[in-house]
């Protein structure tokens, strides 16, 4: 072969080379520029939820992508995910992509899981009725729920719940977790606590639950209503009232002396011991207060007009304490104070304890339980 035909081929194939490698910049520019680039904008507004099932490759991960408007090719997603290695990495989920968001930022999005997290929360002393109206709100959440569930059977929480969940599953999570958490708890119990089943411990709980808002008080609000079963008084709580008027649905009203005379099964001014069911979805809080109560001789106790409340071991204590409440009560409605009370002409006779080992006070008029004393062992 001659030296002019080996160099022409030789020139040949430096051109070749170098038309070949022009090509390959271009393709690689290209490539880049796509990955980089910004992607298609939202639909509407500023992002686009899409939502990748579990099991789902690579190539019906595009499609998904692709249909929802997030990507423009299903062709360079998968090229983009197999020379990068995240074809094996991406995870199923409901993803928020930010309008315009490039190439590489879905794949980054996709292979760290930065999924949308939804959350539910059953906030402490709310009713069934009010939960179930939770999750109706929640229109990520599908199916419905056929009964409304039994006070005290669900766990005051936060939730995590995914789209397309049923209402059903959440409420099941509910139950399991207040079954749980009241295995716990009873375990821990006290000898001091005065109920004798989980079931009577989430009755007085829920009561507990709804006299108070502020944490630190319900230990000794379930003293009081502790002390008041002990001594045979009646808990006279009128959250009980209030349940048996709505079951659960807010009253957002005070109550009527009409409705704290007239009998119903939750009315613990009209029955004895506990009610014949929670009146709410009481928190941990309660729950370990009723079964680990604080000795106190508290039996009374009244709002203060600070957001707590005024405890009282004797009856004269607590009127005292309702004297201060109906002044503050007063000044807030900008009704002069009360003229002081003409001294009563005749002293009221001492009443006595209602258990003698007690050494409790119980006011006049009030309704006592007589607990019979045991019969002695022999």
């Amino acid at each position: 072969m001659s030296v002019e035909r080996r160099s022409g081929r030789k020139t040949a194939f430096l051109a070749a080379t170098a038309t070949f490698s022009t090509f390959l910049i271009i393709a690689l520019v290209a490539a880049w520029s796509v990955f980089y680039a910004p992607g298609p904008s939202a639909r509407e507004g500023q992002s686009t939820i899409v939502s990748l099932p579990s099991g789902a490759g690579v190539s019906a991960i595009a499609a998904t992508l692709k249909s929802a408007g997030v990507i423009r090719s299903t062709d360079m997603f998968k090229a983009a995910a197999t020379l990068t290695g995240a074809d094996r990495k991406l995870r199923a989920g409901e993803y928020e992509v930010p309008s315009g968001s490039s190439l590489r930022s879905v794949i980054v999005l996709l292979v760290e899981g930065r999924v949308v997290r939804h959350y539910v929360t059953l906030p402490e002393g709310w009713s069934s009725a009010q939960a179930v109206a939770i999750l109706n709100n929640q229109t990520l959440l599908t199916g419905t729920v056929e009964t409304t569930p039994e006070e005290a059977s669900l766990w005051p929480d936060t939730y995590e719940v995914s789209r397309g969940e049923s209402r059903a599953s959440v409420i099941a999570r509910m139950r399991r977790a207040r079954d749980e958490n009241l295995a716990r708890l009873w375990a821990a119990r006290s000898p001091n606590t005065v109920v004798r089943t989980p079931e009577e411990a989430m009755i007085l709980a829920s009561i507990v639950e709804k006299e108070t808002g502020v944490a630190a008080e319900r230990p000794r609000v379930a003293a009081v209503f502790t002390n008041r079963l002990r001594s045979g008084m009646r808990l006279e709580s009128d959250p009980t009232i209030e349940y048996g008027i709505t079951k659960g649905v807010p009253l957002r009203r005070g109550l009527r002396r009409s409705e704290l005379d007239r009998p119903n099964p939750w009315n613990t001014y009209q029955i004895d011991g506990l009610p014949p069911t929670a009146i709410s979805n009481p928190g941990r809080d309660a729950v370990a207060a009723v079964l680990n109560p604080p000795s106190t001789a508290d039996i009374f106790f009244v709002a203060d007009g600070s957001g707590g409340h005024a405890f009282a071991r004797t009856y004269d204590e607590h009127l005292a304490n309702v004297a201060r409440w109906r002044e503050i009560e007063r000044r807030r409605a900008g009704v002069p104070p009360a003229a002081p009370e003409a001294p009563a002409l005749t002293p009221v006779p001492e009443v006595p304890p209602a258990n003698p080992t007690s050494g409790m006070a119980v006011p006049p008029g009030a309704r006592v339980i007589t607990i019979p004393a045991p019969a002695p062992a022999g």
